[in-house]
């Protein structure tokens, strides 16, 4: 397989996990990677001591490492969370006190890219409710983003994986952007189209990638079934990523695939060295 015209970048929060989250940026480099992506690295605290923001900052300069996405505090990732920002009480506030946190480390590091997860239904609240509640502070993501140059992501989930998630067809997420974007007239929230979850929905992705690659800010990629890397499934993601190009799409792909029993850096052999250190 070969990927001669994309620009790659890793995700740092599902691959090279084997390692101390300091240490990822410099092994994502000697792979090969010049960009890489993470979740929110403190899944505990939406706002971490400033010491430990500048030491991941100090990893990613010292490694030679661009920082190209940033989700905002989403909760446990990995694990039964999937958001924050609707969940009513504390976990939405501890969105709302991540937001200039995570923007403010972002343009440190000129990351140009947010991702903000929507958040699991709850028992016994009302969905509207709580859709009310997400466009509000996906609103402040956005403007946030907005005053640092960058782009806001709203991402599908799958529904097998996460039963919860109300966003789990593209459709859903594009009316959610189509809805933050109306709110704010800014037009910086795109969608990240992530084609391991939209195959997990059974969502036709041709389809998809012709409807909505205008609107796409970010793509993300595993293989499906078993969520690792290109060629270990049945998803043609060489001929999707080309559909996208063909539709107009020229931003990165990042590599969000579990490595498999095996260390991180041996899971790029499907990728050629020249693809890796795409600018």
């Amino acid at each position: 397989m070969g990927y001669p015209d994309q620009r790659f970048d890793v995700n740092l929060s599902i691959l090279f996990t084997e390692l101390p989250l300091l240490e990822r940026p410099a092994a994502a480099a000697a792979a090969g990677f010049t960009a890489v992506e993470l979740w929110w690295p403190w899944i505990e605290t939406p706002t971490p001591p400033q010491a430990e923001l500048d030491a991941l900052k100090k990893a990613l300069d010292d490694a030679g490492t661009q920082l190209v996405g940033l989700n905002f505090y989403a909760g446990q990732l990995p694990g039964p969370d999937r958001g924050a920002l609707s969940v009513p009480g504390t976990e939405s506030d501890r969105f709302r006190a991540n937001v200039e946190v995570a923007a403010d480390f972002a343009a440190s590091v000129g990351c140009t890219a947010l991702n903000a997860l929507y958040g699991n239904r709850v028992e016994g609240v009302d969905p509207q409710v709580q859709d009310a509640l997400a466009l509000e502070n996906l609103a402040l993501a956005a403007r946030a983003a907005d005053r640092i140059g960058a782009t806001l992501l709203v991402e599908t989930l799958n529904k097998p994986e996460s039963p919860l998630y109300p966003l789990v067809s593209a459709p859903a997420a594009i009316e959610v952007v189509d809805k933050v974007n109306a709110a704010t007239g800014l037009g910086n929230a795109t969608f990240l189209l992530d084609l391991y979850h939209l195959s997990m929905n059974g969502e036709d992705l041709s389809q998809v990638i012709k409807a909505y690659a205008a609107k796409t800010g970010h793509v993300q990629i595993a293989d499906n079934p078993g969520r690792g890397a290109p060629g270990t499934g049945d998803l043609p993601l060489e001929r999707l990523l080309d559909e996208l190009k063909d539709a107009g799409y020229t931003g990165r792909v990042g590599l969000e695939y579990k490595p498999g029993d095996r260390p991180s850096a041996e899971s790029f052999d499907w990728l050629p060295a020249s693809a890796r250190a795409a600018g």
